[in-house]
């Protein structure tokens, strides 16, 4: 035994010689540091197995405790009364996106209106199903392919968006059944209102306007018209080429189908009033048209024929248009038979009626005085008509005085050349206005119009005007086509045109003066244009400019440098016809100087052609008031589309244009405005209107 112990020990001792024992700390030896790092890291995978059951256990854990101190009820668990949440503060418990728990406190009022809470006892995938499913079933009534919960749930979205949004697609919805309840009480109303007109209306003219007549059954009622006139062009093309072919036969059918669709057409501006026959006659001309397509077809020589019909045309047109200008001047300038009946009769009777001539002349030279007065007196109310047309200025005196409040305050002054002076004074010595006072001057008694003062007057007598009006092959003259055919007008040449610019020199004594056309007609009292303050200007007129229409650039030559420099292109014109001029500031600004001034720098018409308006929007440049349009409406006289409505407000309605309301070139439309105030029981009137003349 006891050489055993020996034996192992002196074996030890005998190994420890061998091996000697290491003198490292523990710490730095491999095998301790290899189960550290072991034990590290299942310590870490536990922890990342329980925390997520930890933080679900504190959240439920906070919760409950939160539901046990406020009772919520049973029926809605994990939401809690809203009563006693609005009460408390709130204690909400949340992780972040990096696991940790946070706690934080709000109160209700802190809360919109639109804030849902969500119910913590729920799983985070329920809470997820829920609100889609909500969202789906408020979206459920719109169109869509695709299914609103599958969608939502493939997407990351927090729950109480969804809830959110839910809440307030909802709340869209409610307002828009009120809306939608809104629009259906309006439109029952609308029903019952348009229910109760129908049973008030009158159906006597019903049939008039019924739907269902033939010219309504298509929009295009000229389309076979139109097909037809293009087929006959067509023939004609291909007749002509046909012939020149020796073609006969074909020419011959196209002739013959030519002369057939035109008498089917005859004078036809509708399908309606073309001949029964007239759509036969049409396939007849296609199956022709067809066949000569097929024999004579060369697209060069039909563009040429083509080409060839369309500049004869061109040339028709513009010697159709020249001359129906023509023709429409000469038929407006032209006095009438009837007019012309009329003055004779008027002329005759002034000069031969010895009694009723010496009576009136009688009662004027006994009432001079008064007269005199009346002629001067500035209280009362003055109007200027230059006029050489009898009926005419009748018609603007009667309805002047049939629309005033008081006629007796009324005074017209007339003017009229020696031709017309007899037929306009013994108008108005058989036919005197109710109350009123008319007085007719000659022009050829105003001396001190001549040639020396008035420079239109010496420009009136030169050789080279008449030559520019009279002389056909002059290269100046109006027929070589280069100056529009409405500039040669016989009232160019009359010095009542020109009259108006020498208002202060006919009526010294006045200081306001009412300036009106004779082919006005006037509907209303004109007494409150005195009361217009003018403020300083000279001219009250209605300003005519639309857009860029009637601007100065119309009516003067800006490519003149005395128009360039001195006016606006763009300034607005205005309308002679009805204008109140204020002869004080007329004489301070010495008008008619200016007047004078520019028509000397026009005698040779480079500044702007005839007439009166272009030197009146030059002298007036930057001296006219504006008046309200209601005063005088235009257009009468050229114009089919003039508003009725503007028509029957206005005060006074200006025939301007060439179908004056005394021809027959007249709009019907307009001619009862003129008409009325016609005097119809004049025995000279009824003999030359009524009898075969």
């Amino acid at each position: 035994m006891a050489s055993s112990s020996s034996s192992a020990s002196s074996s030890a001792a005998a190994a420890a010689a061998a091996y000697p024992r290491s003198h490292l700390p523990r710490w730095r030896r491999p095998g301790l540091l290899a189960l550290l790092f072991i034990l590290l890291c299942f310590l870490s995978f536990q922890v990342v197995i329980h925390v997520p059951y930890a933080r679900s256990s504190v959240s439920r854990w906070l919760f409950a405790d939160y539901q046990s101190k406020h009772k919520v009820s049973g029926n809605c668990p994990g939401c809690g009364d809203l009563q006693d949440m609005n009460d408390a503060d709130k204690t909400i418990a949340y992780t972040d996106q990096h696991g940790r728990i946070k706690l934080f406190k709000v109160t209700a009022r802190e809360f919109a209106s639109s804030s849902i809470w969500k119910n913590p006892s729920l799983p985070r995938d329920s809470q997820k199903q829920e609100a889609a499913q909500e969202l789906q079933l408020a979206t459920r009534s719109e169109d869509t392919n695709l299914s609103s919960a599958d969608t939502l749930l493939t997407k990351n979205v927090d729950p109480i968006k969804l809830k959110r949004q839910v809440f307030r697609r909802k709340r869209k919805e409610q307002r828009t059944q009120e809306l939608l309840q809104m629009d259906k009480e309006v439109e029952l109303q609308m029903r019952t209102a348009a229910t109760n007109r129908s049973r008030n209306f009158d159906n006597k003219v019903r049939g008039s306007y019924n739907i269902w007549r033939p010219e309504f059954h298509h929009i295009n009622t000229d389309s076979t018209l139109r097909l037809m006139i293009d087929q006959i062009i067509m023939a004609k093309i291909y007749a002509t080429i046909a012939l020149s072919q020796k073609e006969s036969d074909l020419y011959a059918s196209l002739m013959k189908c030519i002369k057939e669709s035109q008498t089917a057409i005859g004078d036809a501006h509708m399908d309606s009033e073309l001949d029964l026959s007239a759509l036969e006659k049409a396939k007849a001309m296609g199956h022709v048209l067809s066949s000569a397509r097929d024999v004579l077809y060369s697209s060069d020589e039909v563009s040429r024929k083509l080409r060839a019909m369309l500049q004869s045309t061109e040339t028709n047109i513009d010697a159709a248009k020249k001359q129906n200008t023509f023709l429409v001047q000469h038929a407006a300038k032209t006095v009438p038979v009837p007019l012309h009946c009329l003055h004779m009769l008027l002329t005759t009777d002034y000069y031969f009626r010895d009694g009723v001539i010496k009576e009136h002349f009688l009662d004027a030279a006994l009432n001079e005085k008064e007269h005199k007065a009346k002629l001067e007196d500035r209280s009362l109310y003055h109007y200027a008509i230059f006029s050489d047309n009898v009926l005419a200025a009748s018609v603007v005196v009667r309805s002047t005085v049939a629309n005033a409040n008081e006629p007796e305050k009324h005074v017209f002054h007339i003017v009229t050349d020696r031709l017309n002076f007899a037929a306009m004074k013994m108008w108005f010595i058989s036919h005197p206005p109710r109350l009123a006072t008319v007085h007719v001057a000659n022009i050829e008694n105003f001396n001190w119009l001549n040639s020396t003062y008035c420079s239109v007057c010496r420009q009136l007598e030169s050789a080279r005007l008449k030559e520019y009006y009279f002389k056909a092959h002059d290269p100046s003259s109006l027929s070589d086509g280069n100056e529009n055919l409405k500039y040669r007008n016989p009232k160019y040449l009359s010095m009542l045109n020109h009259l108006r610019f020498y208002m202060p020199e006919i009526h010294p004594k006045l200081d306001k003066i009412l300036f009106l056309d004779d082919d006005v007609v006037v509907q209303k009292d004109l007494t409150p244009l005195w009361d217009i303050d003018l403020k300083g200007m000279v001219n009250g007129a209605v300003e005519t400019c639309k857009e860029s229409f009637h601007r100065f650039d119309t009516y003067l030559n800006f490519s003149h440098p005395k128009i360039s420099e001195n006016f606006d292109p763009r300034a607005c014109g205005w309308a002679f016809g009805m204008n109140m001029f204020d002869l004080e500031e007329w004489k301070k600004q010495n008008i008619t100087g200016i007047y004078h001034y520019w028509q000397d720098l026009n005698e040779d018409r480079k500044l702007w052609k005839l007439g009166t308006l272009p030197p009146g929007l030059i002298t007036f440049y930057n001296l006219t008031f504006p008046l309200n349009r209601t005063w005088h409406v235009l257009g009468l006289g050229y114009d089919p589309a003039v508003d009725l409505t503007e028509i029957e407000n206005a005060a006074v309605v200006h025939y301007n244009g060439n179908y004056k309301p005394w021809l027959d070139l007249a709009i019907s439309k307009y001619k009862p405005y003129w008409s009325k105030y016609v005097d119809l029981d004049s025995s000279h009137v009824q003999h030359c209107y009524t009898s075969k003349q």
